[in-house]
């Protein structure tokens, strides 16, 4: 009997499901340069920050420089570096985009999973309750849901303060912005959670769940391992789509007053300021604006090129 001897060289290398979506990924221009700039964006702002002057120091006898040397994108009405602010601004908008959007994912997940998995009257109830919060702007639930939460984590920070002697500038630059996180996050996973909902109760009757079924594993195991990885794609697409939103609503919230305090700055805080000198200093609105405008896109066209690659109907080239 003859046997056929098959060279290394003739072997076709494998490859999964996350190498597929990356290739298609990168035949998408848009989303590569999309990537490229979040990643400089992002960088800048939690690298390169840490290199730049102090943003709060105020110097009158300085302000509305022009760019120099000293202040590369000149100053504020205050005198204070341009520059410094847009960084720290930067980090302060997008670290409520990601964090809401990481506790988004976390509820809207687990909420839809189980009311799908469930079915019934369980469903029922968790989705009634979905279509009322659905029924109440966003912005004033955010709005109230902030006040409340900022004055307990308000009396939490000067416990730490006056209890471990923590550094007081620094736990209150936190404290300032966690109700943000939390205001946030805690309030945009309905649509989240209507989306793994659906895709939870198309998946749940599928073979290999009855086969985990017929192997005695509970409920919770064959949801949490077998049933909601399954929706991690869309989750991942969807929260690129969702973070440029969140960061757009800090950055009306702040606009309004309502969103990051001194002395912490923001982009929507920036953009607020700038708007005052629209007329005499345009160089205060357009470079913050544009900047902000540029990142907002760039996770835009991301999270569309993503849904492209994740498409699981999408066809190997």
């Amino acid at each position: 009997m003859k046997i056929n001897h098959i060279a290394a060289e003739d072997l076709v290398e494998g490859t999964s499901l996350g190498r597929d979506a990356w290739l298609r990924l990168r035949k998408n221009r848009l989303s590569m340069v999309s990537l490229a700039l979040l990643t400089i964006v992002v960088t800048a702002c939690f690298v390169l920050a840490w290199f730049c002057k102090d943003p709060n120091v105020i110097n009158l006898t300085n302000k509305f420089a022009p760019p120099s040397a000293s202040h590369w994108l000149g100053t504020d009405q205050l005198g204070r570096d341009l520059l410094s602010r847009i960084l720290y601004g930067g980090q302060i908008s997008m670290l409520v985009g990601f964090v809401a959007t990481a506790v988004t994912l976390l509820i809207g997940i687990s909420y839809g999973a189980i009311s799908g998995y469930a079915g019934g009257r369980v469903d029922s109830l968790l989705m009634r309750i979905v279509d009322t919060l659905y029924a109440i702007p966003f912005l004033v639930l955010v709005i109230i849901l902030k006040v409340v939460i900022a004055s307990v984590i308000g009396d939490f920070a000067t416990w730490l303060v006056d209890e471990f002697g923590w550094n007081k500038e620094f736990v209150f630059r936190f404290a300032n912005i966690i109700p943000l996180f939390i205001a946030i996050g805690a309030l945009g996973w309905l649509t989240l959670a209507r989306i793994t909902r659906a895709q939870v109760m198309s998946i749940k009757n599928q073979e290999y769940v009855e086969a985990a079924r017929s192997l005695g594993l509970s409920n919770r195991r064959i949801l949490f391992r077998h049933v909601v990885p399954n929706t991690v794609g869309t989750a991942i697409v969807y929260a690129t789509l969702t973070i440029p939103s969140f960061i757009l609503y800090e950055a009306s919230l702040s606009y309004l007053g309502m969103g990051v305090e001194a002395p912490n700055s923001s982009w929507g805080i920036l953009i607020k300021e700038g708007a005052n000198f629209l007329e005499t200093q345009p160089s205060l609105l357009i470079i913050p604006g544009i900047i902000f405008s540029l990142t907002l896109f760039s996770l835009n066209f991301l999270g569309d090129g993503l849904r492209d690659a994740l498409d699981p109907k999408a066809s190997k080239d």
